[in-house]
Formats: structure tokens, sequence, C-alpha cells
């Protein structure tokens, strides 16, 4: 009797560690995290809807937040926090209307329409200290010229923007 219920109680004791490590698995291990300050007023926003509509599905939102955390987490130091504000974003390329109706929701890339990503930004240390914080204007003229034209991704020239202020390392960020 004892040695049933001793054996129920491992099999409980098993089933809630499998589940705990299961619910730890799914949470990512995330040291960086990215705010949007007023995504209605982003130059990008007025772009593509027009003053003062915001659609809060704009998946190139949750597409640059996933690639910002990715790659902050893979440089910060063991412990280090990284707190991102992104104030504005204006996506590489325009739209140009009066290329006739057919073109009013083409983007046409062109080096005048450079790509600009605007935040603030604050990183600690591994007992919470500010170590280094800051706003900075993320923005490559060339970038037509930096991105290969083999890579398709629509948000290439952004995450480029991301990834050159990172690779830097967080002592320069």
């Amino acid at each position: 009797m004892h040695r049933i219920r001793l054996t129920r109680i491992v099999l409980v004791l098993l089933l809630g560690l499998s589940l705990g490590a299961t619910a730890m698995a799914r949470q990512p291990d995330t040291r960086t995290v990215v705010h949007y300050q007023h995504p209605a007023g982003f130059t990008e926003t007025k772009r593509l809807h027009g003053a003062g509509i915001f659609n809060e599905d704009d998946d190139y939102l949750a597409q640059l937040k996933r690639y910002l955390i990715k790659q902050a987490d893979g440089v910060l130091a063991p412990g280090q926090r990284l707190e991102v504000t992104i104030t504005d974003i204006a996506r590489a390329g325009s739209f140009e209307p009066w290329l006739g109706p057919n073109f009013d929701h083409v983007r046409i890339i062109k080096s005048i329409y450079p790509p600009r990503i605007e935040l603030n930004f604050t990183l600690y240390g591994t007992n919470g200290t500010v170590l280094r914080q800051g706003q900075r204007k993320l923005t490559n003229l060339a970038f037509m010229d930096t991105v290969s034209s083999t890579n398709q991704d629509p948000l290439r020239y952004e995450k480029a923007l991301i990834k050159n202020w990172l690779r830097r390392g967080p002592d320069r960020l």
C-alpha cells in the first residue's frame, strides 16, 4: 500500500518537473526588451496608412522586434540587460502614387529613401546599474550598396541598421 502511494508521489513529482521544464523551455531567456513609443506616429506608419491611422497588426514591427532581441541577446555579456525604445522608423524606399493607381502600394527603393530607425537605449550591468544609455539615429545613406542584392527579406535594410549598431558590442552602443 505504501509502495503504491510512494510510486504515485514519485510519478506526480516527475510529471511536475517535466511540465515545469517544458514551461521553462517555452519562455525564452531574453535579456533584451524592446518597446515601440507611439508607433501610430512613426514615419513608416504615415507612409503606409496616412496620418492618424495605425494598424496594430503591422507585421514589420513584430519582425523587427524579434530580430533586435535575437541580435542583442547574442552580443550581450552574461548578466547584462538591454532596454530599447524605438521612437521612429522609416523603412527603405517609399511610395510614389504619381506613377499611377497600380503603384499606390508598391514600395520604390531608391537611394533618396534611406532606412532610418531612431531609438533610446539603456544597458544594465549584472547588478542592475546603468552601464550606458543614449539616443541613436540609425541610418545608412549607402544602404543599396551595402546589403546584398540576393537578400530578398523585405526588412533587409532595416535589419542591417540594427545589426551594424549592435555588432560594435555593448561597450560601444
